[in-house]
């Protein structure tokens, strides 16, 4: 004697018969791809031994696994904080709600980051990292292509030229002259004669196009632009404004200032520096009081602005003294 099927799964096949028929498809092979289908696990779903194979150290310094785990794991943060980047620039209803609930995700996700630079700074043995580094040339962390697009979907290119420069562009200028004038290529750049470096060479073949080509789709509809397009009122709620400042601080003063900390451990010799790995002048391009990018500058004072960034001077200042 067969069973009765209960109403609410009749139900729900009436619906599934109504989805697939308004699809053009048949729900009987659905039904019987949904047979045949294996069970799912976890391992598979998130492919476990496809992610553990992606880690393939150049030496045999056991600490490179490490160096090479958390830059990855740096970079699955910095893909989550583009997709809701994005989620904000597509939005269409204009609320500080929704603006806000994505706002707090990317903070979340900064700041899981920046807690966890320990690892970067204390985690690694010295010796260990001067050696194996050496074969990573000339690869480098500047050429993180996806930090570069949050900068990108988050501000007008203006507001990434450096701070000594940024009078000398306005918001007509072409977005390529402006991309030619960014503040992290002189990061890459020698001062003296204005060579770049094989690392930003190798960074602008690979992703120059790609760049130029999400710079042009946001262009006016940067995070900024949607800010500044909200209603006043969504516009002056204040958990919004604080959560956006709190994002400019996150990646433009306490990321960098991480990256300083690791910077100091690894490459300071006191009267002398440890090049970076490829050629990156760390000592002139991080402090983010040198360069002071923000993203939202009319949320700022123009003291906060002209300070920006100035703890990381107090604390190296504060440093020397005690030592």
């Amino acid at each position: 004697m067969e069973e009765n099927i209960q109403p609410e799964i009749t139900e729900k096949i009436k619906q599934l018969e109504k989805k697939f028929k308004n699809s053009g498809q048949d729900l009987g092979a659905y039904l019987d791809g949904l047979l045949h289908d294996k069970y799912l696990t976890y391992w598979d779903y998130i492919h476990l031994d496809t992610l553990l194979s992606l880690q393939v150290p150049r030496t045999h310094f056991p600490d490179e696994e490490i160096f090479i785990t958390y830059h990855q794991i740096t970079e699955l943060y910095f893909k989550l904080i583009i997709h809701e980047l994005k989620q904000i620039i597509d939005d269409k209803l204009q609320t500080a709600t929704f603006f806000t609930e994505k706002l707090v995700r990317i903070n979340r996700y900064f700041g899981v980051l920046i807690d966890s630079f320990d690892v970067m700074i204390k985690g690694m043995d010295k010796e260990q990292f001067l050696k194996f580094r050496m074969s990573l040339l000339p690869a480098s962390g500047f050429q993180s292509v996806q930090f570069r697009l949050i900068e990108i979907y988050a501000t007008p290119l203006q507001n990434l030229v450096s701070a000594k420069r940024r009078d000398q562009f306005d918001e007509d200028t072409a977005l390529e002259d402006l991309y030619e004038n960014l503040y992290w290529k002189s990061g890459a750049t020698d001062l003296e004669t204005g060579e770049k470096t094989l690392t930003l060479k190798q960074f602008e073949y690979r992703y120059t196009p790609r760049m130029i080509r999400i710079a042009h789709q946001v262009e006016n509809n940067t995070v900024y632009h949607k800010y500044m397009q909200l209603p006043e009122k969504e516009r002056n709620n204040a958990v919004l404004i604080d959560a956006l400042r709190t994002f400019d601080t996150n990646v433009n003063i306490n990321w960098l200032l991480m990256h300083m900390g690791a910077a100091y451990r690894y490459l300071n010799k006191g009267k002398g520096e440890i090049s970076a790995t490829g050629g990156t002048n760390w000592k002139s391009f991080l402090p983010p009081s040198f360069q002071r990018i923000t993203f939202f500058p009319n949320l700022w004072s123009q003291e906060e602005k002209e300070n920006w960034g100035q703890q990381w001077v107090t604390h190296q200042f504060n440093n020397k003294k005690q030592h």
